[in-house]
């Protein structure tokens, strides 16, 4: 099985060697890190530029910043594995848990896996209670249109086999794609049966504003709407 791992990037030149490394020794599968810069406004592009010939590394850059939708759209692009994984360029989320994302894959029971930071996780900063709050909002909203029971819709982990997005057409430029994604796969049929979607518990090390976290109110009511827009509206 090969692994592509597209990470959005968008100001992390503090994080992006670090979680470039950790990608690497996430797992033994054979492995291509698709990285898309969104326009950096920091020295993120410098590093990039320094590591383009890493023969795992395919990169690619925005001219104009568009958002983590948009370098997401881009970068599935390039996918040439058999289960792709998204990886924000942050230190949020833990490459190490990769594993626990891919057992329903490598087991056979599942075509969709979203890692879950508010199911049993194994350790999670305790903090934002109000962000914390939009998203079981968001959660529920979207669930009661796409039949399924996530308990956290907007996370970042989320891995597919290549077949289930190959054929996808997304939208969304900025967090939007969070319920886009989750409401096309839910109608998706393989072989002419619905996609198979697991949650797992994953980590969470999650930043506040001042450490650099870009997701704000206005992310959130537009959610709402895409939620409508990808569900109702289709």
């Amino acid at each position: 099985m090969k692994l592509s791992i597209v990470i959005p990037i968008f100001n992390e030149e503090k994080t992006l060697l670090e979680i470039i490394r950790r990608v690497r020794a996430s797992t033994d599968y054979e492995k291509e890190l698709i990285l898309v810069d969104d326009c950096s406004q920091d020295g993120t592009r410098d590093i990039l530029q320094s590591i383009e010939k890493d023969a795992d590394l395919s990169i690619h850059y925005h001219e104009v910043n568009q958002g983590k939708g948009a370098a997401l759209r881009t970068g599935f692009q390039f996918v040439t594995g058999d289960v792709v994984l998204i990886q924000d360029a942050d230190l949020e989320y833990d490459p190490g848990e990769y594993p626990i994302l891919l057992e329903p894959i490598e087991k056979g029971l599942a075509d969709v896996v979203y890692g879950s930071r508010f199911k049993g996780s194994r350790m999670s900063r305790v903090h934002m209670y109000w962000h914390q709050m939009a998203n079981n909002l968001l959660t529920w909203m979207s669930n009661m249109f796409t039949n399924l029971n996530l308990t956290d819709m907007e996370t970042c982990y989320k891995v597919f086999k290549v077949e289930v997005i190959r054929d996808l057409k997304f939208e969304s430029n900025r967090f939007g794609f969070e319920p886009e994604v989750t409401a096309k796969i839910s109608r998706v049929r393989l072989n002419g049966k619905r996609v198979r979607v697991y949650e797992v518990p994953i980590s969470y090390y999650g930043r506040d504003y001042e450490e650099g976290k870009k997701i704000g109110w206005k992310d959130g009511v537009a959610a709402m709407w895409h939620i409508f827009k990808y569900n109702v509206f289709r």
